[in-house]
C-alpha cells in the first residue's frame, strides 16, 4: 500500500517561498540572476500595471531594477508582456512561451459574457487570430491600426462597435484579443507616446507539439499524458505553488474546475502527479517532489499589486490569516492590495507615492512586529525604492488607499 506524504501549511509556505526567491532576510535570487529566470520561478508576473511587475521581480533579487525588468522586456526581448493566466497582461519568458501558449490554448472556453448577437463565433475568432498573427509580422500597430487591418483581412463585421467596455463600445474582435496573445500570434510592443503598441512574438509558439483539442474553442482539451505540455506545465504550476487541488489550479487560471479535474485525474493515473494529505485534505505535487523543509518560513517582504505568490498560494485563508482576510483582500479576490508578507503570510498593506526620485512607503501592519522584522522591512522598504529607481522613506501608518480595480 503507497504511503501519502503528510504536509503541514508551515512545510509547504516555507518551501513555496523558497522557490519564489522570498525566503530568509535577503533574497535568494543574486544580482546576477537573469530577469527571465525569476520570472519562470513565479509562472510569470502580473504586468497589467508594469511597474507593479518590476517590483515583484526586483524584491526577489539584490541587485536588480525596473531598468533591467524593461531591458529584458524591450532590448534583449528575453521577457514577453502577452496575456496569461486569467487573460490578464503578464511578463512571461520568451523561451517558455511555446509551453504556456500550448497549455493556455487547451482551456476550455465557454460562450463569454456577450450577447448571442455581440458574440463571435468560433470561425470567426479563429479568423481574427490568424489576421492578427499576418497583420503584426514584423511590425508595431497602435489598436487602431490592427483594427483596420483586421478588418481588411476578415469583414466589416470584425470592426462592428457592439462591445460593451468601460462605458463605450470596442470593435467587435477585441473580445479575443487575449485569445490572439495565447495562440502566440500577438503581444505587447514598446509603447508609442501614450499608447500601447501590439507585434508578433519573436519566439515561434509552434516550436512545442499542440495540445489535442487546442485552439481556445468549447470542447477544449487535457493530453495530460506525461510527456505533453499541459503536463509539464501543471508540474511547474505545482513545483511553485503545490501541495494544491485541482480547484485551487483552475481558479489560478480562470479554467472550469471540470476540466481542471479531469486533467489532475489523467496526470495522476499517467505517474506524472502524486497524492499527498495536506493539513488532513486532498492535494498533489509533482511527482517525487515530495521534499519540504524542516522549518516554517521567515523573512518580510514587500509584495506590490498582483504579485503572483498573493495570488496563487492557496488556501487562501491560511495565507490572509485573521485580519488580513478582511483588510488585505478585495470581496475575496487577491491582488488588489500591495501587502507586507511575514514569515509566509499575509500581515499589513502597504503603498508607495513617488514624488521625483523620492518614494513614500506606507505599511500598516495588522501583527505587532518584532525587531528583527521591523529591521527587515526597513531593508526591504529600501529594496522598493532600489527597483524604483527611486530613494524611499518608510512610513508606518494606516493605508488610506483604497484597491485596485
Amino acid at each position: 500500500m503507497t504511503t501519502i506524504s503528510k504536509i503541514t501549511w508551515d512545510a509547504a509556505s516555507a518551501r513555496r517561498t523558497e522557490r519564489q526567491f522570498l525566503a530568509g532576510a535577503v533574497a535568494r535570487a543574486g544580482a546576477g540572476t537573469p530577469v527571465a529566470e525569476v520570472v519562470g520561478a513565479m509562472m510569470g508576473a502580473h504586468a497589467q500595471v508594469l511597474s507593479a511587475a518590476e517590483v515583484s521581480v526586483g524584491v526577489r533579487t539584490s541587485g536588480l531594477t525596473r531598468a533591467d525588468v524593461r531591458t529584458a522586456l524591450w532590448d534583449d526581448r528575453s521577457l514577453i508582456k502577452t496575456y496569461g493566466p486569467r487573460g490578464t497582461v503578464h511578463l512571461l519568458p520568451a523561451r517558455e512561451l511555446p509551453l504556456w501558449s500550448a497549455a493556455l490554448t487547451a482551456i476550455p472556453t465557454g460562450p463569454g459574457p456577450h450577447r448571442a448577437d455581440v458574440r463571435l463565433t468560433e470561425e470567426q475568432a479563429a479568423q481574427v487570430v490568424a489576421a492578427i498573427g499576418e497583420a503584426l509580422d514584423g511590425t508595431c500597430l497602435t489598436l487602431d491600426e490592427l483594427t483596420e487591418e483586421i478588418v481588411a483581412r476578415t469583414g466589416p463585421w470584425a470592426g462592428e462597435r457592439v462591445m460593451p467596455a468601460f462605458q463605450d463600445l470596442w470593435p467587435r474582435w477585441r473580445q479575443v484579443l487575449h485569445r490572439a496573445g495565447w495562440a502566440g500570434t500577438l503581444c505587447f510592443g514598446p509603447n508609442r507616446g501614450r499608447k500601447a503598441t501590439y507585434t508578433r512574438p519573436p519566439v515561434v509558439a509552434a516550436a512545442v507539439p499542440p495540445v489535442a483539442g487546442a485552439g481556445g474553442g468549447a470542447g477544449g482539451g487535457t493530453a495530460a499524458g506525461p510527456g505533453g505540455a499541459l503536463a509539464t506545465f501543471v508540474r511547474r504550476y505545482l513545483h511553485a505553488y503545490g501541495p494544491a487541488t485541482p480547484q485551487h489550479f483552475a481558479k489560478w487560471l480562470a479554467a472550469p474546475a471540470g476540466w481542471a479535474g479531469t486533467v489532475f485525474r489523467e496526470l495522476a493515473a499517467a505517474g506524472g502527479i502524486e497524492e499527498v494529505d495536506f493539513e488532513g485534505a486532498r492535494a498533489w505535487v509533482a511527482a517525487g517532489d515530495t521534499d519540504f523543509p524542516d522549518g516554517p518560513a521567515r523573512g518580510v517582504r514587500l509584495l506590490p499589486y498582483f504579485d503572483a505568490y498573493a495570488i496563487a498560494t492557496q488556501p487562501r485563508e491560511r495565507l490572509f490569516p485573521g485580519a488580513a482576510y478582511e483588510r488585505a483582500l478585495a470581496g475575496g479576490q487577491a491582488g488588489n492590495y500591495p501587502v507586507l508578507l511575514v514569515d509566509g503570510v499575509v500581515a499589513g498593506v502597504w503603498h508607495q507615492r513617488r514624488r521625483g526620485r523620492r518614494t513614500t512607503v506606507t505599511v500598516e501592519p495588522l501583527v505587532r512586529l518584532t525587531a528583527r522584522q521591523e529591521r527587515e522591512l526597513g531593508e526591504q522598504a529600501e529594496r522598493v525604492g532600489e527597483v524604483l529607481e527611486a530613494k524611499a522613506e518608510l512610513v508606518m501608518g494606516e493605508v488610506r488607499v483604497g484597491p485596485h480595480a
